[in-house]
């Protein structure tokens, strides 16, 4: 693992995270990611969302951290990440730069091939990723995604209602943004309530910690960003590439009292884009890592485990 203090920066322990760690790599592309870490193995990277952090793994973290050295980056424009400013095309935040972030991040740390688990935006993150670096990731998990296109080719009154911010994020600078630093508590809390369906899922202290990154400016527009690269930049990625197939095992985990398994048949979107998949629904809304990681750590162990026997 990397030891050069020019490229990674040590931070202390996780407050929220036993026996995670916690530093800041910066990366040959100019960008320094907030990065937490902890156990010992194979390499195995999660990915978060929007708009959580790297506290959306907490809950399961600790016990894959028993089998691997478990890397949970924020991603750029996300928690403690830089969150550099949006350019012209969204090229900045697009899903193929954000890859690029994994991949030149798991250099610095001295890791060559690695499994990949990404929730929401990190799972589209991954899907980029394993176009591009094909040799380097083994296996992947997305949590409660359909493939970006996918979803936009499809999109009805019933998607567009459920999902309102996929067309409200993607308007011009500095609508959304005006609008929503306006009371980013009250946006945050109503999101986070509308997409997961258990009580209780996500704690106090970590809304809390949530809500620290979510006001910030910054975020709020590296946001806007993120979903404006994927209506416009990731789109023409994913054209450009629509021959290619995702090589590696593909596990697909996604709720079934949500948006992704109520109006999509989760299975058959990614069988357009991966060689070789598998899935299931579970009982919860978007976020399976945080509402019954108990579930998801049932299926997940064993399909990672598949390539150590």
């Amino acid at each position: 693992m990397a030891t050069d203090q020019q490229v990674e920066t040590a931070r202390g322990a996780s407050p929220f995270i036993a026996d995670c760690s916690l530093k800041d790599v910066k990366l040959p592309n100019g960008i320094t990611l907030r990065v937490a870490v902890m156990g010992q193995g194979k390499p195995l990277v999660l990915l978060h969302g929007h708009p959580q952090n790297h506290l959306a793994w907490r809950k399961i973290a600790p016990a894959l951290s028993q089998h691997y050295t478990v890397v949970m980056p924020d991603l750029r424009g996300y928690g403690d990440s830089d969150k550099p400013p949006g350019d012209a095309d969204h090229r900045c935040y697009s899903k193929k730069v954000m890859a690029q972030d994994v991949a030149q991040l798991m250099d610095a740390l001295g890791y060559d091939r690695f499994a990949f688990v990404g929730h929401d935006r990190g799972g589209r993150v991954g899907h980029r990723l394993a176009l591009d670096y094909p040799d380097r990731v083994e296996r992947c998990v997305f949590l409660d995604i359909a493939p970006t296109a996918t979803m936009y080719a499809q999109t009805d009154k019933a998607f567009a209602t459920r999902y309102f911010w996929w067309f409200f994020l993607i308007q011009p600078e500095p609508l959304p943004e005006k609008m929503i630093g306006n009371d980013p508590a009250f946006f945050l809390q109503k999101h986070i309530e509308g997409q997961l369906k258990t009580p209780g899922a996500t704690e106090p202290e970590i809304f809390a910690d949530y809500l620290r990154c979510y006001r910030d400016p910054a975020m709020i527009h590296a946001v806007c960003e993120d979903y404006r690269a994927s209506a416009t930049i990731d789109l023409a990625d994913d054209a450009a590439d629509s021959d290619q197939r995702i090589r590696c095992p593909l596990l697909l985990l996604w709720g079934e009292k949500g948006t992704v398994g109520q109006l999509y048949d989760v299975v058959a979107t990614w069988q357009e884009k991966a060689l070789y998949v598998s899935g299931e629904a579970l009982p919860c809304g978007h976020s399976p890592q945080e509402e019954v990681p108990e579930n998801v750590l049932a299926t997940l162990l064993p399909f990672l485990a598949e390539d150590d026997e």
